[in-house]
């Protein structure tokens, strides 16, 4: 048989966020170069006949390596954590480039390209936190770095070393009008997440437990709708990131019902974990700490009803690797140490994938269709890196996952490829796994034995996902002219 091919990847039933079919996927130089049945030969082959095949998971919200300021560490680094991703079906990742106040801008994102170097198997780019927007990030840094590629920028609403005022967000809403850029906002009222901490800790309430009373679900509410109010002042996209109940929800699918432009992203954690994982015995609780904390069952539903109607475009892990033992993770302050001094964040990377296919489109909660856009194609979309990734179609990189659906399995940290000492979801069961993951065409994973190699992975410049002044539905500002 003559070889156009690197790779054929026989029989494969593809599955994209718009279609099914029964097609051999032709590889060429890391790109797919063929849709078609009968493909001629590869000089390798995969045999995927009576497996789904999908696009690679794009995980757009992950934390890796990323300096703390409280002395607590991040135990994985982009080599251990894009291997996890690997292993989990994740071809992409988009870690943060965080800025300290008082730091260039460039300085941070300097600083992070070093963090990465040669170390990723699997491609990535970079999101930039904005902590600091001073005269020179918005005028000259910001507007430079979007054009080079780093094209959507995250901002806080609590955390005192990140929060900014509204003051500070009206103007990077305005930049990313203006540039093109996509801005991520996490939404918690510093103020009222400050105030309830304080009134907890006079009380003695100082245990795991106590985290999620300093952060109820009015709060997320009350930030989501007034993040969503400076949107439309400014008549701007945005994105809500990990949201975790009715209250945040309701607003969300409110503005989108009125035409504007709004997001929104959740993630394992608010579909798996319930606040009463907080309250385990002793200090285990602080395993489960994570900003928005996890709410109850009956919003579990309320986060899978959204997912599958549209509300959310978004499915990440918000990886952040603290580990549980040692003197810089979870403990950082000590066993015992009370909630708001607990690191913040959960790990997940490799599980993402898994759990939404076996307990979101296997037990029928959401289709295949919406699992790959939530999981891949949509955030390909948002932030600039469609149809290069995010979809399997002639011309598009080949990251590909070849699924097992057939092998049920529990999740056990033992088993998983992360440095953190634990997973959240430890006990879980799962159907489905990827059997192979591909990226840009080369096996990286395939039945339970990690393949990739440091430095396979690629920087990606993103390209401007958003129009410069888009309009939607709403304010029409006299800031901008027609």
């Amino acid at each position: 048989m003559r070889e156009d091919f690197d790779l054929v990847i026989r029989s494969a039933e593809v599955v994209t966020a718009t279609d099914r079919y029964l097609a051999d996927i032709g590889v060429v130089n890391g790109q797919i170069n063929a849709i078609a049945k009968g493909l001629s030969g590869g000089r390798k082959e995969i045999d995927a006949k009576g497996r789904l095949v999908t696009p690679g998971g794009i995980d757009s919200h992950c934390h890796l390596d990323q300096p703390m300021s409280d002395g607590s560490k991040m135990v994985d680094d982009f080599l251990s954590g894009t291997r996890s991703a690997a292993c989990g079906g994740t071809t992409t990742v988009i870690p943060f480039a965080c800025q300290f106040k008082g730091q260039s801008l460039q300085d941070a994102v300097d600083d992070y390209h070093k963090r990465a170097g040669k170390l990723a198997s699997i491609d990535y780019a970079f999101h930039l936190i904005v902590s600091d927007p001073t005269p020179q990030v918005l005028k000259e840094e910001l507007p430079r770095l979007v054009e080079k590629g780093y094209t959507s920028f995250k901002v806080y609403m609590t955390y005192d070393d990140m929060k900014l005022n509204d003051r500070q967000i009206l103007n990077l809403l305005a930049l990313a009008r203006r540039e093109g850029a996509m801005t991520m906002i996490h939404a918690e009222n510093a103020d009222c997440i400050a105030w309830l901490t304080d009134q907890l800790l006079e009380a003695g309430m100082t245990s795991p437990i106590y985290h999620a009373h300093s952060r109820p679900m009015l709060i997320e509410r009350e930030a989501t709708h007034r993040a969503i109010a400076l949107a439309e002042l400014v008549d701007v996209p945005i994105l809500v990131v990990h949201v975790s109940g009715r209250e945040a929800v309701d607003q969300i699918r409110a503005a989108q019902s009125l035409g504007l432009k709004i997001y929104g992203e959740t993630c394992p954690q608010y579909l798996m974990l319930t606040a009463d994982d907080l309250g385990l015995d002793g200090f285990e609780g602080a395993k489960c700490i994570c900003s928005p904390p996890p709410r109850d069952k009956a919003n579990q539903e309320i986060i899978w009803r959204a997912l599958d109607n549209g509300t959310f475009q978004v499915f990440s892990s918000d990886h952040a690797p603290f580990a549980f033992e040692g003197p810089t993770g979870k403990k950082v302050r000590g066993e015992g140490a009370a909630f708001n001094e607990v690191p913040n964040g959960i790990p997940g990377l490799e599980t993402r994938m898994s759990l939404l296919m076996s307990h979101g489109v296997l037990n029928g909660r959401i289709d295949l269709h919406n699992f790959v856009a939530l999981t891949s194609t949509n955030a390909a979309k948002l932030y600039g890196l469609f149809p290069k990734k995010g979809t399997i179609a002639v011309g598009s990189d080949a990251d590909l996952v070849v699924w097992d659906l057939d092998t049920p399995r529990t999740i056990q940290n033992s088993a998983l490829h992360h440095n953190v000492d634990y997973t959240p979801y430890e006990g879980i069961k799962v159907q489905a796994w990827p059997a192979i993951t591909l990226s840009r065409g080369v096996v990286v994973w395939q039945d339970g034995v990690y393949l990739g190699n440091p430095g396979h992975g690629q920087f990606l410049a993103c390209e401007r996902p958003v129009p410069a002044k888009v309009r939607g539905r709403g304010h029409r500002s006299p800031l901008w002219k027609e």
